[in-house]
């Protein structure tokens, strides 16, 4: 082979190797929500408390995404107490400061004020859950993920027929840290 050939043997790997590299950064699609934090009044176990709650239902939205997908949450606070979200099971390593733990990662969103969070689905896949993380409020503030394969790719096992969301909470802890808080806490209710 004469070095003209060579030459272009070697332009064709790199223009291969190119082409490989722009099919492999296909990346995932992206979605916003908006999560509205409120008091609302539930009656549960003959009890009726105002509980803080996403967009007015216990539990909140289901966030439904492909692995690769990136979503963005924006919380506006209109309770009573600041508050902090964490995706939990989310691995974050580009972007630790969205993950929620309060005054560790972030400090709590104020009432009355709101905060966007990012969370990439890089190799997160199946069911997790997002919720509160201060205090009391995790135990009504929360949710499902739903993590589907990558799209082009299949399930890891044979694709289910049906599917049904279950996300179990503790009404009671919530109803006892409610009376406990309020009894300690009673200038911070909102009126």
């Amino acid at each position: 082979m004469n070095f003209k050939n060579k030459e272009l043997v070697v332009e064709f790997l790199g223009f291969l190797f190119l082409v490989a590299q722009c099919l492999c950064m296909v990346e995932g699609e992206i979605h916003f929500y908006d999560f509205v934090l409120r008091e609302k009044n539930f009656t549960k176990m003959c009890s009726t408390e105002s509980m803080l709650v996403a967009n007015g239902s216990l539990p909140g939205p289901v966030i439904q995404v492909h692995k690769g997908d990136t979503v963005y949450v924006n919380v506006h606070n209109e309770g009573c107490y600041g508050v902090t979200v964490h995706w939990h099971g989310v691995m974050q390593p580009r972007n630790s400061w969205f993950d929620g733990p309060e005054y560790i990662t972030q400090c709590p969103i104020e009432p009355g004020s709101n905060f966007t969070y990012e969370i990439i689905f890089s190799n997160e896949e199946g069911t997790l859950w997002w919720h509160a993380h201060s205090d009391w409020t995790r135990a009504s503030v929360h949710g499902a993920i739903i993590i589907l394969p990558a799209r082009g790719s299949t399930y890891p096992f044979p694709k289910p027929d049906e599917e049904e969301i279950i996300v179990l909470g503790n009404v009671n802890i919530f109803i006892y840290m409610v009376n406990r808080n309020m009894s300690i806490k009673s200038t911070n209710r909102c009126m």
